[in-house]
């Protein structure tokens, strides 16, 4: 028995001759003198034969008698050129280690530590390093001479000094496979069993404490060798190395760190990572984004030159009629992915559908889809594609499932910041947009952007056109602004000409000298001017004035006697310090029109939120004066929206509802404000469509054509009209002004008008013709007048008698206004 047994461990091992195969990693100074030796075999196999009882009893005197005249193999070989004289022995004490079953199994090697070479393999080991091609050699990844130092010093600390040194950092081998193409990645493991460590008289027996500053001083090299230095301890035996096909997780750790970078190279290489994980070598790689709000595709993107396999560039197609109800279903509702192993069965079994005919036409026989939900409805389809049917399928597919989590929190930060590129060139091209037709500038950016990833010289960017609109125009003007603006500020200057005369007087009467009657004469002659009206130029002439001519004097004047200080100092409270003018009744004045116009502008902002939720329409406001709005409505400014002329018929009623609700609010502040302000409103129907026109110069929509310029030059003119035959003005405090040209308009707005009586917010009713304006003729209006509801007020008696004295205030201001 004991020969049999002997007989097959030599014919299975002599049949695959040993060879040296040295690592391309290699040390060329080592702390450890390296004896190959198998005395920890020997010694096993003494132990089985001193055992009468052990299976192995009869067996290992026969290989212990076979290995009796090589000491050598105990006392250990130090010149590997002498190793093939007892490549039989190594062979048979080496059987146990590679067992018979497991030679097809098992990545297994005898290994000469740090002299890194292998001499003995598992056939599936030898196969391995057979497919890697003629010119391929062992070596480890990212180890360098340094790292193998430490790394011998670290054994000796584990197995000399018996200290408990974590060697645990994972070590790999990257082996190709030529008959695949690709490259296989395997974590190496070794087995220190076998070897025993001793020190010579080159190194000192190392303390506690030296082996804790070792380990303090982790990166001194020099530190180290000075403590092991070369040849310094001698290994004695050999060590196993076992490797592991790790390529899965190799590749995953490769594509989470790819998606830590943003490059141009993050496509190409995450492509070859997933041919890799896939195990084929011309893996098509693809990427298309598609909006489930509107079931559209938006093209192909993931990174600078992703492209998607089934679409083609900046294709734009309706998913829901291009897959089938299972590839919807499954990837589009579920994100789940979705393999097709075949695509000519999937032909047949769809009727030949267009994402079918795509697929064909593109050489496409299997195909993975993997669904990704982004923010905000998106979905990004990474698409993987063979030309050999089955090569791709359920199967192989599940792999894909690891590299989920990562590459979408890559897809979701590549088009984050893709939305911020597209954002940044609507900045700078374009301003602010209105959202309801974002979308168009959001296209135009995309084909810019795309012109320039593409190395396009001058990219060029879109004329942004909305063709066929209908446009609406208001406006909230305060009523006789310029008048109230002059009004105010001529109070203010007599005020303060009035303060400096009586300054002078108080002054003269302590020091009467002729000069001071000579500037009182001269700022009285200003006054005077100043009570009969503000002429151009009269206040900057006045300002310049009291500069050159007042203010020096009343200086020297404060340094002379400290009464005339008092009068001076009392005039300069009652002036502001930065401007030295009094700003009394014009800080109320532009109070008021602050207060008026953000009133306006904040119940104006309100509803059109609530105004775009009927239908996605164009909307700017402006707050000068008053406020004034512009709208435009039509098919051609929505994306996903289908567009009835219902809509405009009802952003017109909304219009003239806001009107009048704008009227009141105005009319509810007259009490509140500083300064008495009223207003008049306008709406301007141009019941023809037109096309507008984003300016590029002007950052801002105009209307497009000489035809439509018409609209614009009425919009400036309208508000000074007069009512035929008159000299009374268009647009009056109280009332909305409705200009027309056509009948049929009239008759749209005098429904709307009914309707508005009912809900008592408008009364009295006038058809007038306008005055013809220049380059404007046969223009007609509707006036109609508010009726305004009173303000609800919880005031005292005393409140009243408050409320009363503010009235006649007003009615004072109002009367010097006009």
């Amino acid at each position: 028995m004991a020969t049999v047994l002997y007989r097959l461990y030599r014919n299975h091992l002599i049949e695959n001759h040993m060879k040296l195969v040295p690592f391309q990693t290699q040390a060329n100074a080592s702390p450890l003198r390296i004896l190959l030796s198998l005395e920890k075999q020997v010694e096993a196999f003494k132990k089985f034969a001193d055992d009468e009882s052990h299976p192995y009893h009869k067996s290992s005197k026969v290989v212990l008698e076979s290995v009796k005249n090589s000491p050598e193999l105990i006392e250990g070989i130090e010149d590997l050129n002498q190793l093939h004289k007892y490549e039989e022995e190594i062979k048979i004490l080496s059987a146990p280690l590679f067992p018979e079953p497991l030679q097809l199994n098992e990545i297994k090697a005898m290994v000469i530590p740090f002299k890194y070479t292998a001499f003995l393999f598992t056939q599936r080991f030898q196969n391995i390093i057979n497919n890697a091609g003629p010119d391929f050699q062992l070596g480890f990844n990212g180890h360098d001479e340094n790292k193998l130092y430490f790394f011998a010093c670290s054994i000796i600390l584990m197995k000399y000094y018996k200290k408990p040194i974590n060697l645990s950092r994972p070590i790999y081998m990257d082996i190709p496979d030529q008959k695949t193409g690709m490259v296989r990645h395997y974590r190496a493991m070794f087995n220190v069993d076998f070897m025993d460590i001793s020190r010579t008289n080159k190194a000192s027996e190392l303390t506690d404490e030296e082996i804790d500053e070792l380990l303090l001083r982790g990166e001194d090299l020099e530190f180290w060798k000075s403590k092991f230095p070369i040849d310094s301890y001698i290994l004695k035996g050999f060590s196993l190395m076992n490797l592991y096909d790790a390529t899965n997780d190799v590749i995953l750790s490769r594509i989470r760190s790819i998606f830590l970078r943003n490059d141009e190279n993050v496509y190409q290489e995450f492509q070859e990572n997933l041919a890799n994980l896939m195990g084929i070598k011309d893996l098509q790689v693809g990427y298309s984004l598609y909006d489930t709000k509107t079931e559209k595709s938006l093209g192909g993107f993931f990174n600078q030159g992703s492209k998607s396999v089934i679409l083609d560039i900046n294709e734009k197609i309706d998913y829901q009629k291009m897959f089938c109800e299972g590839v919807n279903s499954c990837v589009m509702e579920k994100s789940e992915i979705f393999a097709i192993s075949d695509v000519d069965q999937y032909g047949r079994l769809s009727g030949e559908n267009l994402f079918f005919k795509k697929l064909k036409q593109k050489g496409i026989r299997s195909l993975v889809l993997v669904p990704l939900k982004l923010h905000n409805g998106y979905l990004q389809l990474i698409e993987l594609a063979s030309i050999r049917k089955n090569e791709l399928n359920p199967l192989n597919a599940s792999k894909l499932e690891d590299i989920i989590p990562f590459v979408k929190i890559a897809s979701e930060r590549y088009f984050e910041e893709s939305q911020n590129v597209l954002e940044s060139t609507i900045q700078e091209n374009y301003t602010s947009i209105h959202p309801a037709v974002k979308w168009r500038f959001i296209e135009a950016a995309t084909g810019y952007n795309s012109q320039k990833s593409e190395g396009i010289e001058n990219p060029v960017l879109d004329d942004i056109i909305f063709k066929n609109v209908y446009p609406l125009y208001a406006q909230s003007d305060i009523k006789g602004s310029s008048t109230a603006r002059n009004t105010a500020i001529q109070t203010d200057l007599g005020l303060q000409l009035s303060l400096v005369i009586e300054t002078f007087q108080k002054i003269m009467e302590v020091q009467d000298y002729p000069i001071y009657q000579n500037l009182i004469y001269r700022v009285q002659d200003y006054l005077d001017n100043v009570s009969k009206g503000l002429k151009a130029g009269d206040e900057i002439n006045i300002l310049e004035f009291l500069k050159g001519e007042i203010y020096p004097v009343f200086e020297h004047l404060k340094t002379v006697n400290s009464d005339f200080e008092v009068a001076i100092e009392a005039y300069m409270s009652k002036v502001d310090p930065q401007l030295h003018v009094i700003y009394q009744e014009r800080k109320s004045y532009e109070d008021s029109v602050t207060i008026l116009n953000d009133k306006l502008a904040a119940y104006l902002d309100k509803k059109q939120d609530e105004a775009q939720k009927m239908f996605p329409h164009y909307f700017e406001r402006y707050k000068t004066d008053g406020v004034e709005f512009n709208m435009y409505i039509g098919a051609s400014l929505v994306k996903d929206e289908t567009f009835n002329v219902m809509y405009l018929h009802n952003l017109r009623l909304w219009q003239l509802e806001t009107m009048c609700k704008l009227e009141q609010i105005a009319f509810d502040l007259v009490e509140e404000l500083p300064y008495p302000l009223r207003v008049a409103s306008l709406v301007l129907i141009h019941s023809n469509p037109l096309a507008i026109r984003f300016s590029m110069e002007q950052k801002q929509f105009d209307v497009d054509g000489a035809y439509n310029a018409r609209y614009e030059i009425i919009k400036k003119r309208i508000d000074k009209s007069h009512i035929k035959g008159t000299t009374e003005r268009l647009t009056q405090p109280g009332k909305i002004a409705i200009v027309y040209s056509q009948n049929k308009d009239a008759y749209e707005y005098l429904n709307y008008i009914k309707y508005l009586q009912s809900e008592n917010l408008v009364r009295k009713v006038e058809m007038l013709d306008l005055e013809d304006l220049q380059g404007v003729s046969g223009l007609k209006a509707i006036r109609i007048e508010v009726l305004y509801k009173p303000k609800k007020s919880k005031a005292s008696k005393n409140g009243n008698s408050l409320k009363r004295k503010r009235n006649e205030e007003i009615k004072k201001k109002e009367i010097a206004i006009v």
